[in-house]
């Protein structure tokens, strides 16, 4: 018997306290994951049950624990619409409302766009490793579960640690702490998850990571307004959004919409930077404005909003990324990487990094 199935076998011997059934039979174990002696799997819970099922959730973690060859296991709480019958409804108990900080982070600030494709975790990695570079203490969450870079883009390999499986440690590396589903899954592996999961997730990288003391924490966060960003927005005090879009017409349409989504949230906005804002050919010299020129500086004072920066197209930003050192720690000494380390001085030189 694989060390899957066993931990599945055991995790049948518990009960939930809501249908009588066995977890697993319930639907409740979910996202079942095994690397060598360490197993990681989330319980999908009706949120009102919450303090109940933590009980359930430790029992689980024993079990698991039990397995020959297990060593760590991790297991994770996040919540479904269902409601519970009223019969197994716990009665109301006052709790904090409104955004709440994260502890040991003086500032969280939200890295965004409207679409997909234009950057913005090349931004993030590099506006990141810009403010640590600038002497600040620098965290990075890639909250882009679905297709999380930032393991590649800075050069960060390996497990994330949980030595009593609540708390997890971050990986660091270029001075910065990251902390990404991508460390949690293998490279090929796809998230598939539904709301509910992707906002358990998100919740506990924020509030169970120990970033320690940190000046910054960016959030890269996925492209379009959904889940993830309401629930950063309204669960996490954000000092800001950042809004990263190319010059083209069809992403400044989707862009906007971000920005009125953080208004909606009463996010401040802290500016837009356009990326891939023109190209100079390496060979010739000669300028060429693949994506348009202007639209986002245009859209930035239509807005009423900071333009913060323009970063050019550029291969060797690309191929920076890909390497797993950013053009910021790559070749800081080049037009790009001045580009990324301008942000971050007027950033910090506002008081908003």
């Amino acid at each position: 018997m694989s060390i899957r199935d066993a931990v599945l076998a055991n995790l049948k011997q518990i009960t939930d306290p809501v249908s009588g059934q066995d977890i697993v039979s319930a639907g409740i174990v979910r996202a079942l994951n095994v690397e060598g002696d360490t197993v990681r799997f989330v319980m999908e819970i009706d949120p009102k049950l919450a303090e109940q099922m933590e009980a359930v959730r430790t029992v689980a973690e024993r079990a698991a624990r039990a397995v020959d060859g297990v060593e760590n296991v991790s297991a994770m709480l996040t919540a479904h619409a269902e409601k519970a019958p009223p019969e197994l409804k716990p009665k109301p108990k006052p709790s904090q409302t409104g955004p709440q900080p994260v502890a040991g982070v003086d500032r969280i600030i939200a890295i965004a766009s409207g679409k997909g494709g234009v950057g913005k975790s090349t931004v993030s990695a590099n506006l990141a490793c810009a403010l640590a570079a600038e002497g600040r203490r620098v965290g990075l969450l890639d909250a882009d579960v679905y297709g999380p870079s930032q393991p590649r883009m800075l050069g960060v390999s390996g497990r994330p640690a949980s030595p009593d499986g609540k708390t997890i440690l971050p990986l660091r590396n270029h001075g910065v702490t990251m902390m990404s589903m991508g460390l949690m899954t293998n490279e090929d592996q796809a998230v598939v998850w539904r709301g509910p999961m992707l906002m358990g997730a998100l919740q506990q990288m924020m509030g169970q990571v120990q970033w320690g003391a940190l000046d910054v924490l960016i959030v890269d966060l996925p492209p379009g307004t959904g889940d993830v960003q309401l629930t950063l927005s309204q669960k996490f005090a954000v000092d800001g959004a950042i809004v990263v879009s190319t010059p083209q017409d069809v992403a400044l349409i989707d862009a906007r919409k971000g920005i009125d989504m953080f208004r909606q949230l009463k996010t401040p906005i802290l500016g837009m930077i356009e990326n891939m804002s023109t190209h100079i050919c390496s060979n010739c010299g000669h300028e060429e404005h693949v994506f348009g020129h202007g639209g986002v500086v245009a859209e930035a004072e239509a807005l009423n909003v900071p333009l913060l920066g323009e970063i050019p197209l550029h291969l060797d930003i690309r191929v920076a990324a890909d390497d797993g050192a950013p053009i910021v720690v790559s070749k800081p000494d080049s037009p790009q990487a001045e580009a990324f380390r301008k942000i971050a001085r007027d950033l910090i030189a506002k008081g908003q990094a």
